[in-house]
């Protein structure tokens, strides 16, 4: 059989509210989300393990309150006008003595200016060995909506809407058998995805089962 070539094209996730597939492992944390600006306190934070959505909920508020997105250890520079903020991956600056610092003055002025906060991160504050012991009291306050592992159901629907972005059709008895085998995040689906196409393209013919199980062993996530 004739293989093509097949171009491995970047597909970069979509963050709006319409691509957010809603289900019960997170449909507390999008609660918290539309809630806005009716918070208890300035600082809301997502915890998540990866690939679970917090980043993509984070920026769904973004979009809705106009914030800023800023990377933890450049808060430094951020405009002291911005009065909604919204840090990704905030857990990476505990132990940094100058991030931690930063932070605490965002959190004190946002409070003082009746601004918000959002932190994502993989854990709640209390997990996070901050130093400074007022910022750690703080956070620890702040609500923390908890997003847990997604369903079956919504690994699916996830992977049917990526397959459809792409033009790749699977068989039903495909779909459940990567899903029943895979990581379980929406990262490890865009990975399998992406696999599967390479291998659809590959062969010119419909994903099989050996092909996925062949996809799923290159991605590390042995059957």
């Amino acid at each position: 059989m004739t293989r093509q070539l097949p171009l491995d094209l970047p597909f970069a996730p979509a963050y709006g509210r319409a691509d957010f597939i809603a289900d019960d492992s997170n449909e507390a944390a999008l609660a918290w989300i539309e809630r806005w600006p009716e918070w208890p306190g300035p600082a809301l934070v997502l915890a998540a393990p990866p690939g679970c959505g917090k980043t993509h909920l984070l920026h769904i508020w973004a979009a809705r309150s106009e914030a800023s997105i800023v990377d933890g250890h450049g808060l430094a520079t951020l405009d002291p006008a911005v009065r909604r903020v919204a840090i990704d991956d905030a857990q990476r600056m505990a132990g940094d003595r100058a991030a931690e610092e930063a932070l605490f003055h965002l959190y004190n002025r946002l409070a003082v200016q009746r601004g918000f906060l959002l932190l994502a991160a993989a854990s709640p504050p209390a997990r996070w060995q901050l130093a400074l012991r007022d910022l750690a009291s703080r956070l620890r306050a702040a609500p923390v909506a908890e997003i847990a592992l997604p369903s079956d159901t919504l690994l699916e629907t996830i992977i049917v809407k990526l397959c459809s972005d792409r033009q790749l059709v699977l068989a039903p008895r495909v779909l459940q058998y990567v899903v029943r085998r895979m990581e379980r995040s929406a990262d490890a689906a865009r990975r399998i995805v992406a696999g599967l196409d390479r291998a659809a393209l590959a062969d010119k013919a419909p994903v099989t089962i050996e092909r996925a199980r062949a996809v799923l062993a290159a991605a590390g996530m042995e059957p």
